[in-house]
C-alpha cells in the first residue's frame, strides 16, 4: 500500500521526474559522444565504452535523489513521514501505519529502486538517439544485466537511505560535493577501471567507491569488448556495499523516527 502511494505522488509529478532524471544523462551524453568524437577528439569507440559507465551514473543520482531528499526534508522540521505531496485529505502519517518502522524504510528502498532502473533504462534509447551511430551494446546474459542492474538499483537507495538519515537540510549542499562529487569522478563513470593502471594507489583507493562497481559491471555485460573487472568480484562487492548500506540506512531511520 505505501508503494502504491508513492507510485501515485510520481504519477503526479511526472513531467519533474521526467526533467530531473534525463537532463544529466542528456548533457553528459551529447556532449562526451556526440560533440567530443564527431569533433575527433575522441574515438568513435568511446560512445560505447561511455554508455555503461553514464547508465550507472543516472541510475546512482536518481535512487539517491528519490530517498534522500524527501527523508531530509521530512526528518528536518516534523521528524513525520509524510506524502507530502498529496492533497491535504489524502496525507497520512506513514509511520502510524501497523508495520515496524523499518518497513516504512524498505519500502522507501524499494520505490527509489524502480526509479533508479527507470532512469537507467531510459538512458539506452536517449543514447542511440543523441550519439547517432557508432554504438555498439551486447546483451549475451539478459540474467546477469538483470542482476547487476538491481544491486545497482539497491546500492543507489540504499545510499540514499543512508544519506536522508544522516544528513542535515542544511548540509545538502555539503552532501553532493563531498560524497556524491567525489563518487562519481572517481567511479570510473567515463573510464575503465584498467584505465588507472598507471596510479597504482588511485587505482586501489577507488575500490572503496561502490560506483566503480555498478560501472564496471554494467560496462562488462553490454559492452564486454573493453577492458572490464571480473563479474563475479562484481557482483560480490556490490552485494556487500548493498547490506552494509542498508544495516546501516535502517539504523539511522529508526534513531531519526523515534528520537
Amino acid at each position: 500500500a505505501l508503494l502504491r502511494r508513492d507510485g501515485h505522488v510520481a504519477r503526479r509529478n511526472f513531467p519533474q521526474l521526467l526533467v530531473q532524471n534525463l537532463l544529466q544523462p542528456m548533457m553528459f551524453v551529447f556532449v562526451f559522444g556526440r560533440v567530443m568524437t564527431q569533433s575527433g577528439f575522441l574515438p568513435v569507440e568511446y560512445k560505447s565504452l561511455l554508455l555503461p559507465g553514464i547508465m550507472a551514473l543516472s541510475m546512482m543520482i536518481s535512487g539517491i535523489q528519490a530517498v534522500a531528499l524527501p527523508l531530509i526534508a521530512e526528518f528536518q522540521y516534523t521528524r513525520e513521514i509524510e506524502d507530502r505531496l498529496l492533497a491535504p485529505r489524502e496525507i497520512e502519517d506513514r509511520l502510524l501505519a501497523p508495520i515496524r518502522i523499518e518497513w516504512v524504510a524498505i519500502e522507501k528502498v524499494a520505490a527509489g529502486m524502480i526509479q533508479a532502473l527507470a532512469a537507467g533504462l531510459v538512458v539506452i534509447p536517449v543514447a542511440w538517439l543523441l550519439m547517432g551511430s557508432g554504438v555498439e551494446l551486447r546483451l549475451d546474459q539478459v540474467w546477469l544485466f538483470a542482476l547487476i542492474a538491481l544491486l545497482v538499483a539497491g546500492f543507489a537507495a540504499v545510499t540514499g537511505l543512508t544519506l536522508g538519515s544522516t544528513v542535515n537540510q542544511t548540509q545538502i549542499g555539503l552532501m553532493f560535493t563531498v560524497v556524491v562529487a567525489p563518487l562519481i569522478f572517481f567511479g570510473c563513470v567515463y573510464y575503465p577501471w584498467s584505465a588507472l593502471a598507471e596510479f597504482p594507489i588511485l587505482q586501489k583507493f577507488v575500490l572503496l567507491n561502490p560506483l566503480v562497481y555498478a560501472s564496471e559491471g554494467l560496462r562488462g555485460v553490454l559492452t564486454p569488448q573493453f577492458p572490464h573487472m571480473s563479474l563475479a568480484a562484481v557482483i560480490g562487492a556490490l552485494l556487500v556495499f548493498d547490506l552494509a548500506l542498508l544495516f546501516l540506512g535502517l539504523k539511522q531511520f529508526r534513531s531519526k523516527a523515534v528520537s
